[in-house]
């Protein structure tokens, strides 16, 4: 189904804007996982965009007005403000369709829930302060991890041929949660893990 713009013989990209969390300098894009995930599925939808980091110590006036009561990620798409981080995914994969535009969602849909509970897991694990909850916290943030692996070795139906079929041995090869390719799963994934990693990495160093 062909959009308005489409109809008319209108091809150009839409105008969008994501407005990120600032760094700890004021302005190099901040590690926050949400808005990593938007930068991802924009990317990786191949469309063009501006990126505006936010410093939230001075945020400016001209924000407040934009989108009030609202910390970034947000954007703005064709001047229309987008402030809920999932409904801006399933808009943007609703409207940046194919044959233009990449299809992003996951073909399974436990790809969509694989390590759904590690970032949190993570979370209450070094924000704990009582040393006698550690051990019990620890054991959950291994139990999601290793759920996770096992996904993830876990080969899904199309990797399956009448060969293969009952071999236990034989693991999966893809490179992602739901294939070869990335998706919206791996979006949301992805960057929160990579704030688990940059969190353990110094300990590692001890």
């Amino acid at each position: 189904m062909m959009d308005a713009a489409t109809a008319n013989g209108d091809d150009r990209d839409p105008e969008i804007e994501l407005f990120v969390k600032a760094g700890i300098d004021g302005e190099s894009i901040g590690n926050c996982p949400f808005s990593q995930r938007l930068f991802m599925i924009l990317w990786l939808k191949g469309v063009v965009f501006n990126v505006t980091t936010v410093d939230l110590k001075r945020k400016p006036a001209d924000l407040h007005n934009l989108a009030p009561g609202t910390h970034p990620p947000f954007l703005t798409f064709n001047g229309d403000v987008k402030t809920d981080v999932n409904k801006i995914e399933e808009f943007l994969e609703e409207t940046l369709t194919p044959e233009k535009y990449p299809k992003l969602a996951a073909k399974h849909r436990e790809s969509n829930t694989a390590g759904i509970d590690i970032f949190s897991k993570f979370s209450a694990y070094i924000k704990n302060t009582k040393p006698q909850n550690n051990a019990a916290l620890e054991r959950g943030l291994t139990k999601a991890l290793k759920k996770l692996d096992d996904y993830l070795n876990t080969p899904l139906p199309e990797e399956i041929d009448a060969n293969t079929r009952g071999d236990d041995d034989k693991g999966s090869r893809r490179k992602f949660l739901d294939g070869d390719e990335l998706t919206l799963a791996d979006c949301n994934l992805l960057p929160k893990l990579h704030v688990v990693k940059e969190q353990v990495a110094p300990f590692e160093t001890i």
